[in-house]
């Protein structure tokens, strides 16, 4: 390519002159075409970049990266995982699914670093593997959003319940699902000013918790009882799962972790979603990827630890669905000893973590849409812009989907809409194994272009070894995640569907796609790699300001 042949030439490495852009357009590979702009300086630049607005700041990436997955899966959806694998099964498997994810952040990382666009791994995979599987995981991804989207308001309509139950939930569904839109239709800027504020909310509940965990663990709650390691001994580290005795039962209750840790850590890979309105985001993606694992992992295992020292996995609470705080571990264990006060904080927290969760949704369904249509995969009318750099038809399409959450409000309705979310609960797995696919695919191009990955603006570690490790395990728990409903006696028409639909679906997306339109898996030789190093070149991004005075005691963002 002309692009390989000049790549170490000075013009390479600075500003290009129109006739060197339009010979780098021109080339570009036809499955691929990225639409790039001349800005001021004749840099070459992504035509989004410039459609969009660049709102997020670094500290809206990290505190998003750190908090954005610290939610109902750590503050209500542990206790099952303590309930089916004990305090140790639990820990292993929220430890081992924190690992396995710091692959998958990682190659999402050096990917958005070298193609900071919206709509992340959709657009990589574009132009990296095949349109057919950039079709078939953007239009599963934008199907699980529809589906999440109302399910979010609706929790934060049952939540409220816990302090009020005479106003109907579809008025608080209606309120929550307006504010949701309101928040995606103006600056992006003020979606980051939200998630960085919620996330100083949860964090401060997250750190309360342990605190109160370790007081309470070493007797210094109101019944001055201290449990130690008291239920790691009885009931054991180990639950019985299904009743099974022995190991067999124990490596079980184990396994059936894994889907309460993939649902606590689903959206960590959402860094990338909105990168073409991120500032600087081959600087600033990678910062948050690296700081993502550490930070994300400590909340989640500390906390699991903690709480398995003051619950016992026996505690019959753990089993019970309520949807607000009463099914937290954390208010069980302030229950039983004796703390009144906890409840009601974590219902408030909790609250502000399902809406913000569905804030953060509709931004990146909606950028997903953006990518898709910019890709010619949706139609175009969701490439409109407003004046405030959003993509309204986009949100405003999204949006229209928070009214399923009325079928709630109906006996028959919410047994369908039930079915209609079991329908997605396999869909971060699915999306985290494309990211895998991908990166590996980038990887091996390289090597077979004889392109050094020194030459990316940023290089994830331990690579390709995360990568594989990531799409060999997560392959397995999609394929046996489900494996409960084969023991006899355990059939289950639900867990089947929700374990196992997602495969065929994204498996018509693909081959539909890729029949109809007749596309071809890119050959490694053919990758369009340094196309994208040399754009990255030519457009180099400010130096960071150094970190001065008390900021640098700062460890969430700074």
């Amino acid at each position: 390519m002309a692009q390989a042949d000049q790549a170490n030439s000075p013009e390479e490495k600075g500003i290009y002159d129109a006739d060197e852009k339009a010979l780098y357009v021109n080339n570009t590979p036809s499955y691929g075409p990225e639409e790039a702009t001349q800005g001021e300086s004749n840099a070459i630049e992504f035509k989004e970049t410039q459609e969009l607005r660049r709102g997020l700041a670094q500290r809206h990436i990290q505190m998003i990266a750190l908090a954005g997955t610290i939610g109902t899966g750590l503050f209500l959806g542990s206790g099952k995982a303590i309930a089916r694998g004990g305090p140790l099964g639990a820990l292993m498997g929220y430890t081992f699914v924190g690992i396995l994810v710091s692959g998958v952040v990682m190659s999402i990382a050096e990917l958005s670093a070298l193609v900071p666009l919206s709509g992340g791994i959709i657009r990589h995979a574009h132009h990296f593997v095949d349109p057919a599987l950039s079709f078939a995981n953007g239009w599963n991804s934008i199907y699980n959003s529809m589906m999440t989207l109302p399910a979010e308001m609706v929790a934060a309509a049952v939540l409220v319940e816990f302090w009020n139950q005479e106003i109907n939930s579809g008025v608080w569904i209606a309120v929550f699902g307006l504010l949701l839109v309101l928040s995606n239709m103006f600056f992006v800027r003020i979606y980051g000013e939200l998630e960085f504020s919620f996330a100083i909310l949860k964090i401060m509940l997250i750190v309360g918790l342990n605190i109160m965990a370790l007081v309470v663990t070493c007797g210094g709650g109101p019944d001055h009882r201290a449990y130690g390691f008291q239920y790691w001994r009885n009931p054991g580290p180990f639950v019985q799962y299904l009743g099974f005795p022995g190991a067999k039962g124990q490596f079980m209750g184990f396994w059936s972790t894994f889907s309460n840790a993939v649902f606590a850590y689903s959206g960590v890979e959402n860094i990338s979603l909105a990168a073409a309105e991120t500032q600087a985001p081959r600087r600033n993606i990678p910062i948050a990827a690296k700081r993502i694992f550490v930070r994300v992992s400590l909340f989640y295992v500390l906390s699991i630890f903690m709480v398995g020292l003051i619950v016992p996995s026996n505690d019959e609470h753990l089993q019970v669905s309520t949807g607000d705080a009463a099914q937290s571990p954390f208010v069980i264990a302030a229950k039983r000893a004796g703390i009144k006060v906890v409840p009601s904080i974590i219902n408030a927290v909790v609250l502000t973590s399902a809406w913000s969760a569905g804030n953060s949704g509709l931004l990146g369904s909606s950028r997903n849409l953006y990518g898709l249509a910019r890709e010619g995969k949706a139609p175009k009318f969701f490439l409109r812009i407003n004046r405030f750099g959003i993509p309204y038809v986009a949100v405003t399409f999204m949006s229209l989907f928070i009214c399923l959450g009325f079928m709630s409000l109906s006996t028959n309705a919410s047994t369908a809409f039930g079915w209609l979310q079991d329908l997605v609960s396999v869909a971060t797995l699915v999306n985290w194994i494309v990211i895998c696919i991908v990166y590996l695919r980038v990887f091996y191009g390289m090597k077979k272009q004889g392109i050094s990955r020194s030459d990316l603006p940023w290089k994830g570690p331990l690579q390709p070894y995360l990568a594989w490790s990531g799409l060999i395990s997560f392959g397995i728990l999609v394929f046996f995640g489900g494996y409960v409903v084969f023991i006899h006696g355990h059939w289950d028409d639900e867990t089947f569907v929700s374990s196992y639909i997602n495969i065929p679906l994204v498996l018509i997306f693909y081959f539909g796609y890729k029949f109809t339109k007749k596309t071809k898996i890119i050959p490694l030789a053919e990758i369009p790699i340094q196309h994208f190093i040399d754009i990255a070149n030519a457009t180099p991004e400010p130096p960071a300001k150094p970190v001065v005075g008390w900021r640098r005691l700062n460890i969430l963002w700074s």
